[in-house]
């Protein structure tokens, strides 16, 4: 499969949130594999094959590289807060970038700064230029990409070339378990009301990415409503969960379709049908309909009868309260 390797910068105006002032982190595909912060102003491995593999000398260099970053990024907050005239409050810059090497071998790159939640600017890995989200920002990309800088130039070759090269080392160091691939489990259900629910659960898979849907007829995608996000499980594996609203109408068929790279080939679960359970609970709501509108025309005979027959004579007992249960009769 494809492999990436990515990289996040976070910087923060203020600890308000607990945050430190400046931290980085590095993932190859899913799996951390370094970490810096300005509370330990150390670069440290994520991970045993990494700590393994590279020496001392390597996360000395991390450390003062990241070290030049956290005064840069500091700076870039006060910068930021000041485009957008804002002199107090918690503010925080962001920065994301990496590279992707597919299984076909061709390479995409990215990268991306945002400012409290926004994008702010981003560079286009086609045209190689960095274009302004914020007009804020627009100081910024005119300066990056003047020829005296030439920024996209320069980090295109990182992007093309130099990241390729430390996914590659790091993806030798921890093969093992970046390549590992752990098949889903795949359940489905349903829901009955006005309309029925369709519920596709997959868990346990490995890698992350998955491709999970509804099918109609074995042909017609169906909408899902639900939101697709993929969640992580204690042990490392993932699950999702996709649901979609439906009106079945007799001949219909509905299946459940998943794409991983763990399958040699797509699984498909048909649904059966509604479910036991939801028939069930049909046929126990109409017995109770039933029963109610049977109870309501005996206490309506009754009314009338009694309208009829006057008072009881002496000879009829009245039933106990419920407050005093009758001595001879056990309650059902």
């Amino acid at each position: 499969g494809s492999h990436s390797l990515r990289y996040y910068y976070t910087a923060v105006s203020d600890r308000a949130f607990g945050l430190p002032e400046f931290s980085t982190v590095g993932y190859v595909d899913d799996i951390q594999i370094d970490r810096y912060s300005s509370d330990t102003g150390r670069d440290e491995p994520a991970t045993q094959w990494m700590k393994e593999k590279e020496g001392t000398e390597y996360w000395e260099s991390e450390t003062q590289v990241n070290k030049g970053t956290e005064a840069t990024y500091k700076h870039n907050v006060k910068v930021a807060m000041d485009r957008f005239n804002q002199s107090s409050g918690t503010h925080m810059v962001q920065y994301m970038y990496g590279c992707e090497l597919g299984d076909d071998g061709n390479i995409r790159g990215y990268e991306q700064h945002v400012y409290d939640g926004r994008e702010f600017f981003a560079l286009d890995t086609e045209k190689w230029v960095y274009v302004p989200t914020e007009r804020e920002a627009q100081l910024t990309t005119q300066k990056w990409n003047s020829p005296e800088v030439n920024a996209p130039e320069r980090k295109k070759n990182y992007l093309q070339n130099i990241c390729i090269e430390g996914l590659k080392r790091y993806l030798s160091y921890g093969r093992a378990e970046l390549e590992r691939r752990v098949r889903p489990h795949v359940k489905i259900s349903d829901h009955q009301s006005d309309t029925t629910e369709l519920r596709c659960q997959a868990y346990g898979f490995y890698p992350r990415e998955i491709d999970v849907k509804w099918v109609k007829n074995g042909r017609d995608d169906v909408h899902s409503e639900a939101a697709k996000e993929i969640l992580p499980n204690p042990d490392g594996s993932y699950q999702l969960r996709v649901t979609a609203e439906v009106t079945p109408n007799e001949g219909d068929s509905y299946a459940c379709h998943v794409e991983h790279s763990s399958l040699e080939e797509k699984l498909i679960v048909v649904w059966p049908g509604p479910s036991k359970d939801a028939q069930n609970m049909a046929i126990i709501i109409a017995i109770a309909v039933v029963a109610v509108l049977l109870i309501v025309a005996a206490i309506a005979g009754f009314a009338i009868y009694k309208k009829r027959a006057g008072k009881p004579d002496a000879g009829y007992t009245a039933a106990a309260n419920r407050d005093s249960p009758p001595s001879s009769i056990v309650s059902a």
